[in-house]
Formats: C-alpha cells, structure tokens, sequence
C-alpha cells in the first residue's frame, strides 16, 4: 500500500496549490491514501468546516490537526460529525471529536492516529503513555499511521523509536520545515521528524516575513497574515507491506 502523507497545509494559498498538484500526483504515484495535516487551512489559522471540505475535495483522504484544532468554534461539531478529521487523540476525553480513525480499504485495515507532543506545547496527557492505551483499540489493523504533531525533534525521534515495530509509518508535523531523515527505523517503522508545509515558499512558515520580523524584534504580539506567491507541497510517501505492515520504502515529496 501506498500512503502519502502531506505537512501543515497553510492558508488559502497552501489549499490551493494542492488542489493544482495533488490530484495528478496521486494518479501518477498510484497513491492508496492521503493524509494530509490541515489544522492551519483556514485563513486564519486553525481549521474551518470550509477548508476541510475543500481539503477533501481535492483528493485527502484524512485530516489530522493539533495546537490551532480548536480555534475556530465552527469546527467543533464538524469534528463530532466526521470521523475522518481528527484532533490529537491526547486532548481530553470530552473534547469534541475523536483522535484517531480507521480506514476500511478493503484488503486491509488502517488507522491513523493524530498525536500531539507536549514539549513547548500545551500540557497535554502523556503523548507515549496515549498511545499504548490507542495501540489495543487498532489491534484489527494491519498498517497503522501517526502524524505526531510536536515542536522538539528529540520528542519526535524518541516516539518513533517507541513505537518501531508497533505502527507502520510515524511522520512529524508541526514546525512546518521539511527534513531530510526519511528513513526505515530498525524495526520497519517508517519515520520523518517533519514532512513540512503546504504553502508558500518566501515566507515564514507561510505567514509574511515582515510580521514575524517586527513580532522578534518587538517582542509584541501581532497579527499573523499568510504570505502570497509560488507555493509548495510538502510530504512524504511511505510504501507498506500489506502483510506484515511495516514500511519498505521512504520518499521525501516537495511540489512547486
């Protein structure tokens, strides 16, 4: 099976270099499922109902979020409504929607998981301690996926590590830079500390340069504003055996 995994897609520009890349792509790779991290789609960061339809309108299969999941009212009892976009599973339990999902695809099941890290982030349930309570509820799945949205790297190498052998693929989101370690872990997990952003090329992590200039050198907030101009799309294709579920191969993904 064949998984493409899409980094952080960030504003209107972002949605809409997907939908001119995405749908090609995925018929010339043969691609079996796409997930791709939507939680700063909207124009505004966070996610609306909107930007979730077009996401999935343009060929994602999945949406997973993270820390902007909530900022948008409107999304809450879209979450409820749609198993297939997902907040981290490590909010509390009463949080609307669900953290994780599985996908029926005939020959064999898949769940993904939606995992967020808590180093420089929210003061979430233990991310590591989750997910040995979420493994048993996807015992039936023979390829299980994990966006683990975090800030650290070290966090996100030791979850991978963790879970090495226990899920097919485990890829980074988040810090919206793409890195180059795409790589099979010992025990055939698949892994990437960050699959990147969905956005526009000349800015800061898709938001306009100056902004964030002013906001470092004032140290005040300020009203964060997408860039515009040529995008890319960030991501990562993970190849797994349907039988064993482990990763056979890793490609780093960037289209302009």
């Amino acid at each position: 099976m064949r998984v493409f995994v899409i980094g952080d897609v960030v504003g209107k520009n972002g949605v809409s270099h997907l939908q001119s890349v995405l749908p090609a792509f995925k018929r010339t790779y043969g691609v079996d499922l796409c997930v791709a991290n939507g939680e700063n789609s909207s124009e505004s960061n966070g996610i609306t109902p909107e930007s979730a339809e077009e996401l999935f309108s343009y060929g994602v299969d999945v949406i997973t979020t993270g820390n902007h999941a909530f900022r948008h009212r409107a999304i809450y009892d879209y979450y409820d409504e749609h198993e297939f976009v997902l907040r981290p599973v490590n909010f509390p339990p009463d949080a609307p929607g669900r953290g994780f999902c599985i996908v029926d695809k005939g020959s064999v099941r898949v769940g993904i998981v939606n995992l967020m890290g808590t180093m420089y982030l929210e003061s979430l349930d233990n991310p590591f301690r989750v997910m040995e309570a979420v493994l048993p509820e996807l015992s039936d799945c023979r390829i299980k996926i994990v966006d683990f949205h975090a800030e650290a790297t070290s966090e996100k190498r030791a979850m991978g590590f963790f879970l090495d052998g226990n899920v097919s693929a485990v890829f980074g989101t988040h810090t919206h830079v793409q890195t180059a370690d795409e790589q099979i872990l010992p025990g055939g997990t698949g892994y990437m500390t960050d699959v990147g952003m969905t956005g526009t090329v000349q800015s800061v992590l898709g938001v306009k340069p100056d902004i964030i200039i002013q906001k470092f050198r004032s140290n005040l907030p300020q009203r964060f504003l997408f860039e515009e101009g040529p995008a890319m799309l960030c991501g990562c294709i993970f190849d797994i055996d349907k039988k064993t579920g482990l990763t056979t191969s890793v490609e780093r993904i960037c289209l302009t």
